[in-house]
């Protein structure tokens, strides 16, 4: 008896301990959001209509078959005419940039953001325990995280990562790379550091394909705070709940369709061809089946089988008619990747999304352009500008980049947000009626469709650009 008794007091100990420790792993595992900021570059850098025809017309190489391929992208990208581009491109040095700029480009974004992180954090930079870098198209020696580290003498054992090559996507790469190593450091704070270098990758080329990253893509960048420490959560504006990452890299087509590239003439650009929009859609439904069991509630879930079951077996159902899930039963908001007005209406036509859900994503390409990895922190700054934001309620960050690759994460909001962050001089402006959201590049510029008067207005805005 005596000996059962010990056993089962031995078990109970085990058990205890076991719970015990699981429980405080569970709350070391956890990922805060502290705070974020966005980039926001000088009023001279702002690439309104005619700056932009400017810069269309300083390539001598274009015929008027490639204007014209400009002037219908620059109307269809969902642009308007205060986003930022890089000091290079605007001083007529695209075709010859150098080191240096890159170098200023980056430092703008990244010490603009993290001098204002810490600022309203008031965390010190030798506070700092991860650094994770994501710059897809400049990888300097030392690396960009070194940069900072020098920057701001952190200390010497910080762990320091430097992510490149994954476009647009790579914040939520480094933000769910963030949740696993905080899985092995405990009590840790780790900055998230995200951009893009656009003026020395500039296309200077004639080729369709190649020239559309240079009407969607402009300056941009944001820094992430984020934390473990369980004594910080009444601090926390946001807990990372899920994270899925996708990337279809083994189909050809898919890796293709967004790469950087030389064309026929030696020009080095970004090529974008017309799979990407089909290697969206298959990455982001792979990536769907993985987290949509993860934040739909069960009813949900069976609603869905139970009409797909019904539809399969009705044959005179057309393909418009098959069932969808209904995201909204498990996600209150969309922040979904300003990459240009095609990916946000095909997003929001394949996830039955509203034009509200559409919104803030719409309002922040228009006023900031594609930014690359840095997109999404706009898109959520804005929906925080606007107090949609709310205590409990779940934020779906949608991403897309090249690879190719969907990584998707769902954050819940830890208490109401109302900072205005980088919308603090634009929320009251904002939203932009779609109708009124119309380019003004049409109107101003339409002659270059009219077969009489083209030739004759094309040299004359070439010699007016001259002078």
């Amino acid at each position: 008896m005596e000996l059962f008794i010990a056993i089962c007091l031995l078990f109970a100990f085990c058990l205890t301990s076991y719970l015990y420790k699981r429980f405080f792993q569970m709350r070391s595992q956890s990922c805060y959001m502290l705070a974020y900021e966005c980039y926001k570059a000088t009023a001279d850098r702002k690439v309104s209509t005619d700056t932009c025809v400017r810069l269309v017309m300083r390539n001598k190489i274009l015929g008027l078959d490639q204007y014209r391929f400009l002037l219908q992208t620059m109307v269809n990208s969902g642009l308007g005419e205060e986003t930022y581009g890089p000091r290079n491109v605007l001083g007529g040095r695209e075709a010859t940039p150098t080191l240096e700029d890159a170098y200023l480009e980056m430092d703008d974004a990244m010490f603009g953001t993290l001098d204002k992180l810490f600022a309203k954090t008031g965390v010190s930079p030798s506070e700092i325990d991860i650094l994770v870098v994501d710059v897809s198209l400049f990888a300097p020696a030392p690396s960009l995280t070194s940069r900072i580290i020098n920057r701001y003498k952190m200390r010497d054992d910080i762990k320091s990562f430097s992510l490149s090559g994954m476009g647009c996507s790579a914040s939520v790469v480094a933000v769910d790379m963030v949740q696993h190593l905080f899985k092995t450091y405990k009590n840790a704070y780790a900055i998230v550091v995200s951009s893009e270098t656009i003026g020395p990758h500039w296309y200077c080329g004639k080729d369709n394909s190649m020239m559309l990253s240079n009407v969607l893509f402009r300056c941009g960048g944001s820094s992430v705070l984020l934390t473990n420490k369980s004594s910080l959560k009444h601090k926390a504006m946001m807990k990372l709940t899920h994270s899925v990452r996708t990337n279809i890299g083994s189909n050809d087509e898919a890796y293709g369709c967004c790469i950087q590239v030389e064309d026929d003439l030696g020009y080095e650009g970004f090529l974008l061809t017309r799979n990407l929009t089909k290697a969206a859609a298959k990455a982001v439904i792979m990536n769907l089946k993985v987290l949509v069991p993860k934040i739909l509630p069960v009813r949900e879930l069976v609603r869905f089988a139970i009409a797909s079951l019904y539809k399969s077996k009705t044959k005179s159902s057309p393909e418009s008619a098959r069932p969808a899930l209904n995201l909204k039963t498990g996600v209150e908001h969309f922040c979904i990747h300003p990459g240009g007005r095609a990916v946000i209406d095909g997003l929001g036509n394949s996830l039955g999304l509203s034009e509200y859900d559409l919104e803030p994503a719409r309002m922040a390409l228009y006023r900031f352009g594609n930014t690359s990895a840095g997109g999404l922190w706009y898109v959520l700054g804005y929906m925080e500008a606007k107090k949609r934001l709310k205590k409990g309620d779940r934020v779906l960050m949608i991403s897309l980049g090249a690879g190719f690759m969907c990584n998707n994460c769902v954050w819940e909001v830890m208490k109401d947000m109302d900072d205005a962050n980088v919308w603090e001089d634009d929320k009251d402006r904002y939203p932009i009626p779609i109708k009124k959201l119309e380019n003004p590049y049409t109107e101003k510029y339409s002659w270059i469709n009219d077969e009489c008067l083209n030739f004759v207005r094309l040299e004359i805005a070439r010699e007016d650009m001259e002078i």
